[in-house]
């Protein structure tokens, strides 16, 4: 389950943000997603993000400081994710 949902963000994240050239392998796991120089996500890019992905998992992130903790990288917001559906 674990790489099924770390795939799936990561497919999310390419899909979401239209990263041209870029494919679910060149995302490492635990590579910062918010001012990573590889992606150049900026704040827009994780409002976009958050919302596809509240949308996708029917998960409500809640304040600004927990979706900036949830989406430290792909791991992180995996572990996440898992919590918040395991509880719901």
């Amino acid at each position: 389950m674990t790489e099924d949902l770390t795939l799936r963000l990561k497919t999310l994240i390419i899909t979401t943000l239209k990263l041209e050239d870029v494919g679910p392998a060149d995302i490492p796991a635990d590579e910062p997603l918010i001012g990573s120089a590889r992606f150049g996500l900026d704040s827009l890019d994780a409002l976009e993000l958050v919302l596809a992905i509240e949308k996708e998992f029917g998960v409500k992130i809640g304040t600004s400081e927990e979706s900036r903790q949830a989406m430290t990288s792909v791991s992180t917001l995996a572990t996440y994710l898992r919590s918040r559906l395991i509880a719901a």
